[in-house]
């Protein structure tokens, strides 16, 4: 780039360099690198905040966002990554948004043999951090949805936690917990400043990941205070061993077919086409209060990820980052390998302020939009182009190891994995014009014999709109567009000058019903029943005229 494009920057502080740095993939955040660490993020609340240096009254050097990513450059193992960002937080401070949503983070940290939690938040002083980390126990599955969940912490068992100093010295200036107290300190009860926005803002989620990964769990779905009256585990153990798949469909989940079904018919919010999706922060927020339910599959996500750190493959093209841009909702998680020796355009572009057809976000995004046309209908467009790409993507992953491990030929891998990044570009392109083909103006439109399906809406949704209380049928009784002439026979006179009688002219039609011998249609379907008549008739005439002269 240009060598004066950082001109107008100045450093805020500096960190000490290091001899060899790993390579690793990013979004916003450290993902994963070249030693197959892996890293999640969630925002939470916490007690303190502090500001970062440069801003007035800025205090603190590091946000998670460099945290994660010098990890990524710097560590080899999960428990060096995060004992890494605790040391580096704790001398030069870490800060959040600065705000009650944004002012602690948790991670998901993992590597081939290990996965932890990490928490942190700032220190009272805003120039250090509190931080602690938990093991998850092999087999075990984790939800972190943007609130802390580690709660006893054992300085002790340095097997399963680590933690700062701090997380016990400030409980105790604070009259928090005392050591001569027979019990553990609880992080989260202490640290946590619990839900936002809602209730049920993270336990929801907590609630139906585990709902998914361990329903023989039966966890229940209310509770009083997540902060202080804990009913879900740090972990537990799924009902039977996840895939990468069903960790996709686990992002998607929108509490389909629960009583918490932000999809389901009869839900007046979702329209008559049960969108899950409910926008937020409009002026009539301002003037009705209340809340939406919390999904875990958003419309609002800017990206969704999945590390996988495979043991297996430690030898051959190591981790896979699958990542779906925009709402995976109706985004692909489509796989990339550490080893590339780049990244595609589409997936290095990509923001809201700017439209872009190059751009893998964006095709996402007008998917996810263009199914709000007739989403009940749409979802399984969707769904089935999803489950095509991913599987065949999971097929790819499978045989580029075996390729790999038999040449070592990363020249073949890459090149695979960029026609299937460029395959599932181009279907989801694809896919928002076929929706938009098949869903516009109200129809459905399926080439060649199905076109201009007239579906309307779903009775439930007609009932809870008042349509039965729209305007009534017109006065006047509709004659068109073979009123009765009560002064002559009902006959028809041909050129031979020869009279015969007209058979059924009122008889049911699928059309409507003829009553009383007069038509009451209207508008097209009156004019369409006259023509069919007017083309019967002169069936009619032309037989009967044969018959004649026979």
């Amino acid at each position: 780039g240009d060598s004066d494009s950082t001109s107008s920057f100045k450093p805020i502080g500096f960190i000490p360099q290091v001899s060899h740095t790993y390579a690793y993939l990013e979004d916003t955040y450290g993902a994963v690198n070249e030693m197959q660490v892996g890293i999640g993020e969630s925002t939470c609340s916490g007690i303190f905040g502090a500001k970062p240096l440069g801003m007035p009254n800025g205090t603190a050097l590091l946000s998670i966002d460099q945290l994660t990513q010098i990890a990524m450059e710097r560590s080899s193992t999960a428990k060096s990554a995060i004992q890494l960002m605790g040391s580096l937080a704790e001398t030069y401070g870490f800060y959040g948004a600065g705000e009650f949503e944004g002012t602690a983070e948790s991670l998901a940290v993992s590597d081939v043999d290990e996965a932890w939690i990490f928490h942190i938040l700032p220190d009272p002083t805003g120039y250090s951090a509190i931080w602690a980390a938990q093991r998850v126990k092999d087999n075990s599955f984790a939800v972190l949805a943007n609130m802390f969940v580690i709660r006893q912490v054992d300085p002790m068992d340095t097997e399963n936690f680590l933690m700062s100093e701090s997380v016990h010295s400030v409980a105790k200036d604070y009259g928090w917990w005392n050591e001569h107290d027979d019990e553990l300190l609880d992080f989260t009860k202490i640290y946590s400043d619990g839900e936002y926005e809602h209730k049920f803002y993270s336990g929801r989620r907590m609630w139906g990941a585990y709902h998914l990964a361990c329903p023989s769990c039966n966890y229940p779905a209310d509770y009083t205070d997540l902060q202080s009256d804990p009913v879900y585990p740090v972990y537990t153990v799924p009902d039977k061993p996840l895939s990468q798949l069903d960790l996709f469909r686990f992002h998607r989940y929108y509490y389909q077919g629960t009583e918490f079904d932000m999809g389901a018919a009869n839900n007046l919010a979702g329209g008559p086409f049960s969108s899950p999706d409910r926008w937020k922060a409009g002026q009539g927020e301002t003037e009705v209060k209340g809340n939406w339910e919390r999904a875990i599959g958003l419309y609002r996500t800017s990206d969704t990820y999945v590390v996988a750190s495979r043991k297996d493959a430690v030898d051959a093209t190591g981790a896979v980052l699958w990542f779906a841009p925009a709402s995976p909702l109706g985004s692909v998680f489509t796989p990339f390998s550490v080893h590339l020796s780049d990244v595609p355009e589409s997936f290095r572009s990509g923001h809201q302020s700017v439209f872009d057809r190059k751009s893998a976000f964006w095709a996402a995004c007008v998917v996810a939009n263009v199914a709000n046309l007739k989403w009940s209908y749409a979802i399984t467009d969707i769904e089935k182009r999803q489950n095509d790409l991913e599987q065949a993507s999971v097929e790819m992953v499978e045989k580029m190891d075996e390729v790999y491990a038999s040449g070592k030929d990363m020249d073949v891998v890459e090149e695979e994995y960029v026609k299937n990044i460029d395959t599932i570009v181009t279907s989801m392109w694809s896919l928002s014009d076929e929706m938009l083909f098949k869903y516009a103006s109200g129809f459905v439109n399926e080439s060649p014999g199905g076109m201009s399906q007239m579906v309307g809406y779903p009775s439930w949704w007609l009932e809870a709109v008042g349509y039965a209380d729209g305007p009534p049928p017109p006065p006047t009784t509709p004659k068109c567009c073979n009123p009765k002439n009560e002064n002559k026979y009902n006959s028809v006179s041909v050129p031979s000058g020869e009279t015969f009688a007209l058979r059924g002219s009122h008889d049911d039609d699928e059309e409507g019903v003829l009553n009383g011998g007069t038509n009451t249609l209207t508008g097209k379907a009156a004019m369409k029943h006259h023509l069919k008549m007017m083309k019967e008739l002169q069936e009619q005439i032309t037989n009967d005229v044969s018959v004649s002269k026979n």
